[in-house]
């Protein structure tokens, strides 16, 4: 078939005024050649540069060199970034796809990342399954990943899709690639969800410790030590929603009948802030919670015997780094200073209700 020369594309004709006469040229796959400069192909493509010196088999005046596979136009483009290392919106919008290959099977990085940039920005359910193939075999990896994410995220979409049928019927490994990676998706996203519930509630435990602490010591509201006129209190503080649901929880503690015989819920639930402070405080005595000091003493001796509870000693753990990091990252609560007092075996009765 005989050929017939085209100039160059606009970019390339402006890169190559007053340069030599083209000395190679580019055979497309419509049978149309694109004139250029082998030193400036050579320069910008390592695989164009082999090619190039190549010994030849006929001497003759031009060189030429097949790109064939993809749109004549697409090929302009490629050889026109060679020359000025630009490409318009319009042309990756066009020739993304192209591009993108072109730039791998002619190691022209930068055009590359370009065309990776551009076609992770145009993604979209009905092309993704094919821009996904192509960044396999470009080996293109964070467009690979824009994919799958986009495939997890909008999968039943990606179902009714040609592309999405098609692959089931001729690429079976790479579905079941992309049916694994939904899978450890979903379950990674469980196991983020889980941690960050055990997380706020090792902060609420935290802060009821804080509330806890607040209210045997210095009163809050409606419950505060024997010793302190409630009637003159401030008022509510920072953290009246927590200390209000601990008062009445400290107020029903102790005026419980069931309890005696473990029988209240409630009761249960404050035996076990009780612990549980004991557990995180480091100075039992000169602490004004009711049942410090017993606690940390049952603690000690359980340990010694029978040893300790792994599930118990890892929620305190949990509470008591959630309780640093929020005394790192809150001011603390203004207080008044007043003597901390240690306390007899009648504890119970020092809480004011």
């Amino acid at each position: 078939m005989e050929l017939n020369s085209t100039p160059p594309a606009d970019g390339v004709i402006a890169a190559a005024f007053e340069m030599p006469e083209p000395d190679i040229h580019i055979v497309t796959s419509s049978g149309m050649l694109i004139p250029a400069h082998s030193k400036i192909l050579a320069s910008a493509s390592p695989v164009l540069e082999s090619i190039i010196e190549r010994p030849q088999k006929r001497r003759s005046s031009h060189q030429k060199i097949p790109i064939l596979g993809v749109p004549y136009d697409a090929v302009s483009v490629f050889i026109q970034f060679l020359y000025s290392c630009k490409c318009t919106e319009e042309q990756m919008e066009k020739f993304g796809i192209h591009l993108l290959a072109l730039a791998h099977v002619y190691s022209v990085p930068q055009l590359k990342q370009r065309c990776t940039r551009g076609l992770v920005q145009r993604l979209t359910v009905d092309n993704v399954v094919d821009v996904l193939q192509l960044a396999r075999l470009c080996d293109a990896p964070d467009l690979q990943l824009k994919c799958m994410k986009l495939l997890s995220n909008n999968f039943k979409a990606v179902e009714e899709t040609e592309g999405w049928k098609f692959l089931q019927n001729h690429d079976p490994y790479l579905e079941l690639e992309i049916l694994q990676f939904i899978d450890e998706t979903e379950s990674r996203r469980k196991t983020r969800r889980r941690r960050s519930e055990e997380q706020s509630l090792y902060i609420q435990l935290s802060e009821a410790m804080d509330c806890l602490e607040h209210i045997c010591s210095e009163g809050c509201t409606s419950v505060g030590p024997s010793d302190m006129d409630l009637s003159k209190h401030k008022g509510p503080c920072s953290k009246f929603s927590t200390c209000h649901g601990l008062q009445l929880l400290i107020k029903h503690f102790g005026t419980c009948k069931k309890r005696v015989n473990g029988g209240c819920l409630r009761c249960k639930r404050m035996w076990q802030l009780f612990r549980l402070h004991s557990s995180i405080c480091e100075q039992p005595d000169e602490c004004r919670v009711p049942l410090c000091r017993q606690f940390k003493l049952k603690a000690q001796q359980y340990r010694r015997g029978s040893g300790s509870d792994e599930r118990w000693r890892l929620l305190v753990r949990k509470v008591a780094s959630a309780k640093a990091m929020s005394s790192l990252s809150l001011p603390k609560r203004k207080r008044e200073e007043e003597p901390r007092m240690g306390m007899d075996s009648q504890e119970m009765r020092s809480i004011k209700l």
